[in-house]
């Protein structure tokens, strides 16, 4: 896998590349402000980019934004100590695969990496509930303004896109089988692909296969609409029971 580093801390990027390194992944690049990322992602093609979100002259939103535009096949991981809902939020809309905190462990950091690599998106504990929440509250609110005036979308809503959970969607043609329901189930929980798997007794790989099955069956296109169907659908079970 070939990496390229975005932070404006230098003892930070130098024990990235050492620790990447050291298990056989290779860092391409080192950008020290946004530009620098952009310019350096468009030349050196990485695999994949790790991106600070707090750096000067064109911070790692911005960035993320720029590179995604340009190169929309990009993977970016957002790696920061911010855990405001507001930067969660708008690095997902901007087009960031993953939120991970420089608070973890080294050994997290190259599993989400490595997981990253596989499709898998990575989020730090307790961030991929929060999406989820803001994600479901986002589609009822989609919902809301169906059968009220049209008002602006709220920023968070944006997150959705246009295909997730709304009446005016084309219902699912098919219904996903029990094995399906249990993956949405603990997806919609929170949890990443590996942690669903240890659960059901499936492979990481197998989960995501089940997951491409239900995003088909269900006419999304990604992962932040899975989160956001499946929250809606559960919190609409838990406001009527009998349903």
């Amino acid at each position: 896998m070939r990496v390229l580093l975005a932070d404006d801390h230098v003892l930070l990027l130098e024990g990235l590349r050492n620790l990447l390194e050291a298990h056989g992944i290779e860092v391409v690049g080192i950008a020290k402000n946004g530009w620098e990322a952009a310019e350096q992602a468009e030349s050196l093609r990485p695999d994949l980019i790790l991106m600070d979100i707090r750096m000067p002259e064109c911070d790692g939103l911005a960035a993320t934004r720029i590179i995604k535009s340009r190169m929309p096949e990009a993977k970016i991981v957002i790696l920061t100590t911010s855990t405001e809902n507001a930067d969660l939020f708008e690095a997902v809309r901007s087009g960031a695969v993953g939120y991970l905190l420089k608070s973890m462990d080294a050994d997290g950091l190259i599993e989400a990496l490595r997981d990253a690599e596989e499709d898998v998106p990575p989020f730090a504990p307790g961030l991929a509930t929060k999406l989820l929440a803001e994600l479901a509250r986002s589609a009822e609110a989609g919902a809301e303004e169906t059968r009220a005036p049209a008002t602006p979308r709220s920023a968070e809503a944006s997150l959705v896109g246009p295909a997730a959970h709304r009446p005016d969607a084309a219902p699912p043609q098919e219904p996903l089988s029990p094995r399906q329901i249990d993956v949405l189930t603990l997806v919609a929980q929170g949890l990443a692909y590996k942690q669903v798997g240890a659960q059901i007794s499936l492979s990481p790989r197998t989960v995501k296969y089940h997951m491409a099955e239900i995003m088909r069956k269900l006419h999304l296109q990604n992962r932040a609409q899975v989160l956001a169907y499946a929250g809606s659908m559960y919190r609409s079970r838990e406001a009527d029971p009998s349903s």
